[in-house]
């Protein structure tokens, strides 16, 4: 589920940072099919688009903010000429908010030549390369940690010579996740954080006209491409004229994707290290059934993501399923500002119940996932003025705990209501009947298809796979009891110091 974010408003949901996609095919329209790519990948980022091309002399590029329809047409398309070409998507979370600086992909310069890089994911360490860039004379103008990856394989590659020295550098420093997709003017490059957190998949266009990569499998479908494989964790794999080579950039580490690309990031389509996305979120929905029955009428899914996981809930429980909450599909991020009447509308921009479906009944609503908690809320509340008699919220995911640092937007702990508030005060808080979260033991064995399973759960169990820096922990780990605790030792020791004087 995914609601319209209102102008100074942060999201009570967890986002995604970015999407990113790229193509080497000579003799094909590769800017049309990279915009194809990005449409089917937009569920990963709303905020800007951009398509860079190469044509085996210099880099062209074309990026603002908006969605991908918005940004390109077929004027703007039909510029890009090439045989190369990477693209993105951009939802921010790491440094600059949605800004043309900030929107990708990040150019930078080798003496003469041009390479355009497209990142999907946040990495933890970005400072001291930053303030050695500078240092340099390198200017930085977004403020994101995606730029200074840019420049610091353009600056290692202008000093090396070679394109993969400047890569792999970047590789070896940049801490937490990554997937890259990078264009020189004549070669496509993909690489991906030795962890593998964040998504990155390869496939083939038929009758060998190239090759493609994706943030997600839907991504390859829409433009005609057969998978082949996922990208490996610390991998770099160059696509060229020449064919498609394959080295370790950096030696693989511990397995850690991101276990919520199946609860709610990737479309249901998709395919993620061998297992449907679709097909995992309809074993969540009958494995929560086992673990938190609930006796009702009916069972609803909030849409999307919650859609398949009330449909297996439904299913083992012998309760049936109703389409009782209708979203608005042309609703989505706006620059429009609202008025204050409509801010308080809030979901009803999106979503909207129907009462001569759920008037009278006792309901099951399965979501995928409780952030800040007034979503839940608003709905709860929404569900009841259309007659609903007692509201069973079921989550998918277990309680979200942990900020992530990997590009997903979550904020410190102390805005995650789970980390603040036990189930009795969230399920009073938010107004419903009963609230129950899937194990994350049960969350794991409904993905039995995956391939050499192992999960980043930090968001759920606190355990994260790439260290975070200490100072970024300090405040971002602290729960309000812990912000009020301080403030009090804060206090006191004001109030000490002042008697002494």
């Amino acid at each position: 589920m995914s609601t319209s974010i209102l102008p100074g408003e942060r999201p009570d949901r967890l986002e995604e940072e970015c999407a990113v996609f790229g193509v080497f095919a000579p003799g094909e329209d590769v800017a049309r099919m990279t915009c194809f790519g990005l449409q089917a990948l937009q569920h990963r980022g709303q905020e800007s688009a951009g398509i860079a091309v190469g044509d085996g002399e210099t880099i062209m590029a074309s990026k603002d903010l908006g969605l991908v329809t918005q940004v390109f047409d077929e004027a703007s398309l039909a510029a890009l000429t090439g045989f190369v070409a990477v693209g993105h998507a951009r939802y921010s979370t790491s440094g600059a908010a949605a800004s043309w600086e900030a929107a990708q992909p990040h150019i930078s310069a080798i003496d003469e030549t041009l390479i355009a890089l497209a990142h999907n994911g946040t990495l933890v360490n970005t400072n001291s390369l930053r303030a050695r860039l500078i240092d340099d004379g390198i200017q930085l103008r977004s403020g994101t940690d995606s730029e200074v990856a840019a420049k610091a394989i353009g600056d290692i590659t202008k000093k090396t010579h070679h394109l993969r020295e400047g890569i792999r550098f970047a590789m070896e420093h940049l801490k937490g996740a990554y997937a890259m997709v990078l264009a020189s003017p004549d070669c496509l490059y993909a690489f991906r954080d030795p962890n593998g957190i964040r998504p990155l998949c390869m496939g083939k266009l038929p009758d060998d006209r190239g090759w493609v990569v994706s943030s997600e499998t839907c991504g390859l479908d829409i433009v005609g491409a057969e998978y082949v494989r996922d990208v490996n964790p610390g991998e770099i794999v160059r696509f060229s004229k020449d064919g498609v080579t394959s080295e370790q950039g950096v030696p693989a580490g511990r397995r850690a994707s991101c276990i919520f690309e199946y609860v709610y990031f990737a479309r249901p389509d998709s395919v993620m290290d061998g297992q449907s996305v679709y097909q995992a979120r309809r074993n969540m929905g009958r494995i929560l059934a086992r673990e938190a029955p609930a006796d009702a009428d009916l069972v609803l899914g909030v849409p999307d993501s919650g859609i398949p996981s009330a449909m297996g809930f439904a299913f083992e429980s012998g309760i049936p399923y109703a389409d009782g909450i209708v979203k608005n599909r042309y609703v989505g991020r706006t620059f429009i500002q609202p008025t204050q009447a409509m801010r308080q509308l809030g979901i009803r921009l999106k979503l909207n119940p129907l009462p001569s479906v759920i008037s009278g009944k006792r309901l099951v609503v399965i979501d995928d996932s409780i952030v800040r908690g007034n979503t839940s809320k608003k709905l709860i509340e929404m569900l009841r003025q259309a007659g609903a008699t007692e509201v069973h919220l079921r989550i998918v995911s277990p309680e979200v705990l942990w900020p992530c640092f990997y590009g997903i937007d979550t904020d410190t702990r102390d805005q995650l209501i789970a980390a603040n508030m036990t189930n009795e005060e969230m399920c009073e808080w938010m107004g419903a009947d009963s609230l129950a979260f899937i194990s994350l033991s049960g969350l794991r064995e409904s993905l039995p298809d995956v391939s050499e399973p192992s999960f980043c759960e930090a968001c759920f169990s606190g355990d994260y796979p790439v260290e975070i820096p200490p100072s970024t922990a300090k405040k971002s780990f602290m729960t309000k009891a812990d912000f009020a605790a301080e403030y009090a030792r804060e206090s006191e020791k004001a109030e000490k110091t002042q008697v002494t004087l």
